[in-house]
């Protein structure tokens, strides 16, 4: 064995950096069934962040199925998801360049089927019975109004285009039942979010494909559905969280009836379209995830017993799930392993892993093992979070010094931190800086109280929990509390600069296409969020007041710690004035700062260039102001107000 280097944490050399992480990882998503053959997303950001339909065959080869410059990717409500239909081998997607529909016919070139308009499709199902889709239509044809929402059916045969449900704001998850006499579907309105209330409608579909007698089935302003799913046998299921918590419930015979009642979340929130937790093995059994204190377990529900049983694997993320009889195929990982696409036979118990997100075997010797955290808060509250203390096996720190901390923080701000092996994190880890991932008041996978901690209080209860996070650990004297950072992406990127103006724990910051101005975001962002401060803050413009309080433009003069910006030049979410007004003022007060613009990008960096600057140069940018040497050479960041010592 070599014995260990000595070098100050920050310095250490690894082998994972930027460059082994943008070219050998891709991002995996939406895995389909049609028949024995298995689909799934691959966004290659050595493809420009690409999303690759890929096909694996009841033979076990795989292949690409759309080709080059076709990128299958939709932007309804901006995030998208739920990009492509698959049906007895014909593949239908949404190609992000122009939004139009292509069908793929076997061994044949894409062809569209809708027409050139302003128009976005997404979450769609094929009506096998009537040669038709029925999808999710955003309608940005009238420039001037908000973009309207609607649920379509689109004519195989000529294309011609029937909207079946309107009226409300937005909806999601179409499904039939499988003698194709019902459709189901959600829905909801400004200002709720799907996870603050949603609606679940039921109809019967005519001999002309329109739909009649339709039925509220569960669901309103305090109650929110997810993922609706019809048995083999025809009754309808889906995920409530009228308990508190996401739980797996069934309509039968017009009444709702629980089946599985537990402290855990069976459902997510529903950022984008085609979430899956739970699939059909047979009409009698049920293929499931859930969310445990943070962690996923996949298990198997009967629905006669109601009998739930935890089957034991190795991952502690399972998501994406989709089940046919004796098959169930899903998106893992775990803290030591990518993610990956995964097989699973209900029988035998037999997982097979189909696909992995990286073909990079590293090292165990330089991977961190994240642990579960939980810490005190504000108003005699407990958060969590999962902390990963520096780990080379190659290198030591000198006795006596403690790790820097970088404090990361998931956008959303509903949403959850995932617990499987992140380069981005172990870049950090392995070069001796500490990281703590918080699942702040807010997150999902603790219930709906925990995720309500943040209704009327963001910017509050999410900093809070940051600031109290990170000196819980330098209270232990696991790191140091003088070499505190702080970094994340739009949601977290607004945490990020309200705890380095409202707070002064932490040393340094990044944000990441994050909100500067939430009264700015009132007048210019997209639909889908477009209400979405009005639960989080207080009512606009009734409180605008608060909206000014709240947003770290207007406290410049409290900032005295130095921030890096990186920001897509064409996001529309977060547009790009929010992070350049807050550079803006920090040029005028003579802080350290830095601005990294990307040509090409939205929301969230996709290319690998991209990628590969930004981590990198957050790197430089933390090595310049807390003074550590770098083990290898990066491409400096311009920092203004600050000299910058030669560190290529």
């Amino acid at each position: 064995m070599n014995e260990k280097k000595f070098a100050s944490y920050g310095s250490w050399k690894s082998p994972i950096t930027s460059d082994l992480i943008v070219e050998g990882t891709v991002r995996l998503g939406q895995v389909e069934l049609d028949g024995e053959d298995i689909y799934w997303l691959e966004g290659r950001a050595s493809e420009k962040g690409r999303n690759v339909i890929v096909k694996r065959a009841a033979d076990g080869s795989k292949f690409d199925l759309t080709p080059a410059p076709f990128n299958a990717r939709t932007r309804v409500h901006e995030y998208g998801g739920g990009s492509y239909v698959v049906s007895d081998g014909r593949v239908f997607f949404s190609s992000f360049a122009d939004q139009r529909l292509y069908q793929f016919p076997a061994n044949a070139e894409p062809i569209s089927i809708t027409p050139e308009a302003e128009l976005r499709y997404a979450d769609g199902i094929a009506d096998r019975l009537r040669n038709r889709i029925i999808c999710i239509r955003e309608d940005h044809t009238v420039a001037e109004r908000e973009p309207t929402n609607t649920l379509v059916l689109i004519d195989l045969n000529g294309g011609e285009q029937t909207i079946l449900v309107s009226g409300s704001d937005f909806y999601s998850s179409p499904r039939l039942s499988p003698d194709g006499s019902q459709l189901a579907w959600l829905q909801w309105d400004h200002p709720n979010m799907p996870w603050d209330g949603s609606e679940l409608w039921v109809a019967d579909i005519q001999a002309d494909g329109l739909l009649v007698n339709k039925t509220l089935v569960a669901g309103g302003l305090r109650e929110s559905i997810f993922q609706p799913e019809w048995s083999p046998d025809g009754e309808l299921h889906f995920v409530s969280d009228r308990s508190g918590w996401w739980n797996l419930y069934r309509w039968r015979e017009g009444e709702i009836e629980p089946l599985c009642e537990k402290e855990a979340e069976f459902g997510l929130p529903q950022w984008v379209f085609g979430m899956s937790t739970y699939g059909f093995v047979s009409a009698k059994q049920i293929a499931c995830a859930y969310i445990e204190n943070g962690f996923s377990r996949l298990a198997l529900l009967d629905t006669e017993t109601k009998r739930l049983e935890a089957i034991e694997t190795p991952f502690t993320l399972i998501e994406g799930i989709r089940a046919a009889a004796g098959k169930v195929v899903f998106i893992a990982g775990s803290p030591t392993e990518p993610t990956c696409i995964v097989s699973f036979n209900p029988e035998t118990r037999h997982v097979e892993k189909l696909c992995s997100s990286s073909d990079l075997t590293i090292d165990p010797g330089y991977i961190s093992i994240p642990q579960a955290v939980e810490f005190p808060t504000a108003n005699n509250l407990t958060a969590h979070g999962f902390f990963y203390p520096p780990r080379n096996r190659d290198f030591t720190a000198p006795e006596g010094e403690k790790p820097p901390l970088l404090v990361m923080i998931h956008g959303g701000p509903t949403a959850a931190t995932s617990l499987t092996l992140r380069l981005g994190i172990q870049y950090w880890t392995s070069k001796g800086i500490a990281v703590l991932d918080v699942n702040y008041g807010g997150s999902t996978g603790y219930g709906r109280a925990y995720r309500e901690r943040l209704n009327g209080n963001w910017g509050i209860v999410d900093v809070d929990d940051c600031v109290n996070g990170a000196s819980y650990l330098a209270k232990q004297g696991l790191v140091d509390g003088n070499r505190l950072a702080i970094t994340g992406g739009s949601a977290g990127g607004y945490t990020v600069l309200c705890a380095l103006a409202f707070r002064d724990v932490f040393k340094a910051g990044a944000s990441h296409y994050g909100v500067t101005d939430l009264e700015a975001l009132e007048f210019d962002t997209h639909k889908f969020e477009s209400r979405y401060t009005h639960g989080l803050v207080a009512p606009y413009p009734e409180r605008a007041d608060l909206y000014r309080e709240r947003s770290p433009i207007y406290h410049t003069d409290k900032l005295s710690a130095p921030v890096i910006f990186f920001q897509g030049l064409e996001d529309k979410i977060v547009p790009p004035n929010q992070a350049e007004m807050m550079v803006e003022a920090l040029r005028k007060k003579k802080l350290p700062v830095a601005y990294v613009a990307f040509e090409g990008e939205q929301h969230g960096f996709r290319q690998a260039a991209n990628i590969k600057r930004a981590l990198d140069g957050e790197l430089y940018f933390y090595s310049c102001i807390f003074g550590f040497e770098l083990a290898d050479p990066v491409e400096p960041v311009p920092i203004e107000n600050l000299a910058q010592p030669d560190r290529q």
